[in-house]
């Protein structure tokens, strides 16, 4: 309650964030600081900071939860025979091209383990984690994520891609070696939908660093959506090595060469002290095994 206070800057916002009223969040904070008794909140404007006092609680909190997942591996590795849950999550092509391979290799192995996977995007992700809804999230660096320093988690790279240009087959850079991605400056282009995740902003930035902006011409919200307009020669659309369209799609993957060629790195996280977890760190090594030839796995 004190961090989401502290991220949003105003109780009300806190509250919504939790699904609380902002009365029942003050009442909290009130009891909470009559029991600790010193100052948690300050007035900063027309928002609220947390005291050092409050920081300082927060510090001691994380070590405590900390502390807790590395308990709940200790328990876990005395435990004979797990089932499970195992639950993972993450963004959709992570679901679709490593979490999906994992789970099911993790199957086929022990028929017994029970494996639940939910696709949502990384800030979501990072939530569900942080309130011990989900073991292991798949997630990529993006704005709304927590900062790297974040002492709740445990991040471990994963894995490097490369985004690839998707073309209608018999289109002219189909036929080339050496396509930068400036020669697609005057195609019209295809991306995901700007509030559905944070690839169209890739995008943006990626044109913008190779000296054009795109002219968006349609918007999905799915990859195969994107592969079927690229199939009819509508525009042409940037993807991950990790998304895979309908095979029976006429559309042409094209490597990306030069200098800026982009990239994105995937990374997998935890609950700090979980990592020991056998069930989580059987559940980390599939994932690693699922990384597939056209990724380059990042030694962690």
């Amino acid at each position: 309650m004190l961090r989401l206070v502290d991220q949003y800057g105003t109780v009300t916002s806190a509250a919504e964030a939790m699904h609380l009223t902002p009365s029942a969040v003050s009442h909290h904070l009130r009891e909470l600081a009559r029991e600790l008794r010193v100052p948690l909140l300050e007035p900063q404007g027309r928002k609220v900071r947390l005291t050092p006092a409050a920081q300082m609680l927060i510090v001691h909190a994380d070590g405590l939860l900390a502390k807790w997942e590395e308990a709940l591996a200790d328990l876990e590795s005395h435990r004979a025979g797990v089932t499970g849950p195992l639950r993972m999550c993450g963004f959709t092509t992570a679901v679709g091209g490593l979490i999906a391979p994992a789970a099911g290799a993790l199957h086929r192995a022990d028929p017994d383990l029970v494996i639940e996977v939910r696709e949502c995007d990384t800030d979501v992700a990072m939530g569900l984690l942080a309130a011990g809804e989900t073991d292991i999230a798949v997630i990529e660096p993006t704005p709304d994520a927590p900062p790297p320093g974040d002492p709740r988690f445990d991040r471990e790279p994963l894995l490097e891609e490369a985004l690839d240009l998707i073309v209608p087959a018999g289109h002219p850079l189909a036929r080339r070696t050496g396509v930068r991605l400036e020669d697609a400056a005057g195609e019209a282009w295809i991306s995901v939908q700007p509030e559905a995740c944070a690839h169209h902003q890739q995008v943006m930035t990626y044109c913008a660093a190779a000296g054009f902006t795109p002219r968006i011409a349609h918007n999905a919200t799915t990859w195969s959506v994107i592969w079927a307009l690229v199939a009819n020669g509508l525009g042409v659309s940037l993807v991950p090595r990790l998304a895979a369209g309908p095979s029976d799609q006429p559309v042409v993957r094209v490597p990306l060469s030069g200098d800026g060629v982009p990239k994105r790195r995937v990374l997998t996280c935890v609950r700090r002290g979980s990592r020991a977890n056998p069930l989580i760190a059987r559940g980390l090594v599939a994932l690693r095994a699922a990384v597939p030839d056209r990724c380059t796995l990042v030694a962690a």
